[in-house]
């Protein structure tokens, strides 16, 4: 099963089994990932799943949508590397990705 790695603030690492096909912010909610918070549940009209996708991934990563963009423009500490966790969906391919969680979500 794929991993995605999440950072926190201070530099602890968190590695978590995600299912391919679940995003990543479902995957950081069940598994009390400190910083990512979910509130709409993935229907992109909160933004309290705001996380920073480490370089390396980022072109390994569909491009945000419209509508997740619009979303980013009202995050905390807005940043090139910036994604909403609830639109990142595993796969395969993305086993080991690494996203940073911002300081606070609001």
């Amino acid at each position: 099963m794929p991993q995605v790695i999440f950072i926190d603030p201070r530099g602890a690492q968190f590695e978590v089994d995600v299912e391919v096909g679940e995003n990543v912010m479902q995957a950081a909610v069940d598994n009390m990932i400190d910083g990512i918070l979910g509130e709409c549940g993935g229907v992109l009209s909160c933004a309290t799943c705001h996380c920073y996708v480490d370089p390396d991934w980022q072109d390994k990563l569909p491009p945000a949508s419209e509508q997740e963009e619009d979303m980013l423009d009202m995050v905390v500490d807005p940043k090139e590397n910036s994604r909403l966790s609830c639109q990142l969906e595993m796969t395969e391919e993305l086993d080991g990705l690494v996203v940073r969680l911002p300081r606070s979500q609001f």
